[in-house]
């Protein structure tokens, strides 16, 4: 097995980015997991260029399967005094499996300051939140990370889950591209309403960088919402903390439910 560290290190330089092999230990089902593809997308998009500024926002697309080789290739669409806009695309066997349209952009002074995304109330401490049990879950969450429950149920609303995450290897990545591969690991938060063996697939995943700050140990908080789900979809909002309480992400997930 290899983290997604090594995989980055070991890639084959090709022609507007890398090829990587991804293998059977970060799949989800029969396509890999899509915190690990937004991850590799973004990881290609660094690379067109070696001053680019901060990620602000990235919109990510899961169309298709994807294990195996694949390869990842990324293109600057714009290149501003303060933002750069890049394009990336994974594909595989089967053709384009994902696609990505990030920002990235210069911190600029500004008379505004707001913060009013807080730690949920009734977090439990790292030291005090035990594991989740992973026994039946996905070979990606087997194999490459840690979980807790991070809030009691009698906190929780009817589709909502809220976890800490950390992945078993951080090395080789950067502190946005750790961000995006554990920013989707928990399940949809409609799915407990349903049942585990309920088909559902994530489809479109955007994401709004706050700060990507330096995490305790690497533990993130992540919590997933759902207020509406209806006719085979789920709209998800997904919020991102590092262990300090420092907001990460802001992001909203389009989610297939086929149950």
């Amino acid at each position: 097995m290899l983290s997604l560290g090594e995989m980055l290190a070991g890639a084959e330089p090709i022609d507007g980015g890398f090829a990587l092999e991804i293998g059977e230990d970060w799949l989800q089902g029969r396509t890999a997991y899509g915190g690990l593809t937004s991850a590799i997308a973004l990881a290609v998009a660094q690379g067109v260029s070696d001053d680019l500024p901060p990620l602000r926002s990235g919109q990510l697309s899961m169309i298709g399967p994807l294990a195996g080789r694949i390869e990842a290739r990324a293109k600057v669409l714009r290149q501003g005094r303060n933002a750069t806009w890049v394009a990336a695309e994974l594909t595989g066997e089967g053709g384009v499996g994902f696609t990505a349209s990030f920002v990235f952009m210069r911190r600029i002074e500004s008379v505004l300051s707001l913060d009013h995304y807080p730690l949920p109330d009734g977090v439990i401490p790292l030291d005090e939140a035990k594991p989740v049990p992973t026994d039946q879950a996905p070979a990606f969450l087997r194999n490459h990370f840690e979980v807790r429950f991070a809030m009691p149920k009698s906190a929780l609303g009817e589709a909502d889950l809220c976890w800490w995450v950390r992945p078993r290897e951080r090395g080789g990545l950067s502190l946005e591209v750790e961000c995006l591969l554990c920013g989707d690991v928990l399940p949809v938060a409609v799915w407990p309403l349903l049942g585990f063996n309920v088909p559902i697939s994530s489809m479109q995943w955007h994401v709004n960088m706050l700060d990507a700050s330096p995490t305790a140990d690497g533990w993130w908080l992540i919590r997933s919402t759902s207020q509406f789900a209806r006719d085979g979809g789920a709209s998800e909002h997904i919020m991102q903390w590092s262990a300090s309480g420092a907001p990460a992400i802001a992001g909203m997930q389009s989610v297939a439910v086929f149950g």
